[in-house]
């Protein structure tokens, strides 16, 4: 299904627009455990504080956490990835049936376990994360099933987002398959990226690092708020890797966007921080849904970085409100950046 391309005049007519799009998700999932509760005195045991648990919580995460913001902004994701068969597996499922999404494209391996994230909260502190996870790469028959189901749902979706986490589902082997496939369908791909793969995603049309990993991925000496060095290694990085854009998020410094035709920086709003856990999903999410509108790049960079903001005010894992990111969007004018 090829993108959609067309004009739009304002913030209204974009999220209309969102309804009727159909993302592939492709990425690793995770389960995020939060254990909330009180601190009141410290173990007699060992010099650590006792937490008095007040209630448990289970979210989606990783992939999970993109798919429930495409859902949030009102398009329909199609999560493929690849859990254990374990509670968390089934947890995880739950979650996004409940939720009303499609379950078909996951996968479940009685060779790993499902990945999971237990953090253990007071008020508004964040006192220790416990992760539990398999991080081994997909054997040939698990990579051939995930490309199967790939292949399954491609023709139905405008737009597919990888999300790497590298946690095992992605590698060499069938990063540039995905690509190629969506490719050959006309479909737009925008990638979330981590370390591990960095500079296997060749020829993706939006690539999303954060500024640690386009550090990292680049071997660079950068800094956050120097833009002119970061714009010459954005550039040299769109041409090693032949990418349409790339989109780097910059935390408190805000976001910046660069091409072979043009290179853009906009400042972060002022926010009361929370969390910044997942923002990223947030951005990609958002980003992607302008990519497969052909939006103006200066409104994706805009509204991504908006969203991205919204979502640090809330603790732990969230999908963006829709209302409110409209809201934000046109308090900001927003709607000039699309003429």
């Amino acid at each position: 299904m090829i993108a959609i391309h067309r004009k739009f005049h304002s913030i209204d007519g974009v999220f209309r627009a969102f309804t009727g799009l159909r993302v592939l998700v492709a990425g690793d999932v995770m389960l995020d455990s939060y254990v909330w509760g009180d601190v009141q005195r410290i173990s007699p045991e060992a010099p650590v504080p006792v937490v008095q648990i007040r209630r448990r919580e289970k979210r989606a995460g990783g992939a999970g956490n993109v798919a429930m913001n495409i859902a949030s902004l009102g398009a329909t994701p199609v999560l493929v990835s690849l859990t254990g068969k374990d509670d968390a597996g089934n947890a995880l499922q739950k979650i996004l049936a409940d939720r009303g999404m499609e379950t078909g494209g996951i996968l479940r391996s009685g060779n790993r376990h499902t990945s999971v994230k237990e953090r253990i909260i007071s008020g508004p502190q964040h006192l220790l994360r416990v992760d539990e996870e398999s991080i081994k790469n997909l054997d040939d028959k698990e990579n051939k099933s995930l490309l199967g189901r790939i292949e399954k749902f491609l023709p139905s979706c405008h737009l597919v987002i990888c999300e790497d986490y590298d946690k095992g589902l992605f590698g060499n082997e069938n990063i540039s398959a995905i690509i190629h496939m969506a490719h050959q369908q006309g479909i737009p791909v925008a990638v979330d990226p981590k370390r591990k793969n960095f500079r296997e995603y060749r020829n993706a049309d939006l690539f999303k690092p954060n500024f640690s990993e386009i550090k990292d991925g680049m071997k660079a000496e950068l800094d956050k708020g120097d833009i002119r060095k970061l714009k010459q290694e954005v550039k040299s990085l769109v041409k090693k890797l032949s990418l349409g854009s790339v989109l780097v998020t910059l935390s408190e410094y805000g976001i910046y966007y660069g091409s072979p035709a043009q290179s853009i920086y906009i400042k972060a709003h002022k926010r009361e921080i929370a969390d910044v856990s997942g923002a990223g999903d947030t951005v990609i999410s958002i980003a992607g849904l302008c990519l497969a509108m052909g939006l103006p790049p200066r409104f994706t960079a805009a509204l991504s970085n908006l969203g991205g903001g919204l979502v640090c005010e809330q603790q732990g894992v969230v999908p963006v409100d829709r209302e409110h990111l409209a809201r934000e969007a046109k308090r900001e004018k927003l709607d000039t950046l699309l003429k």
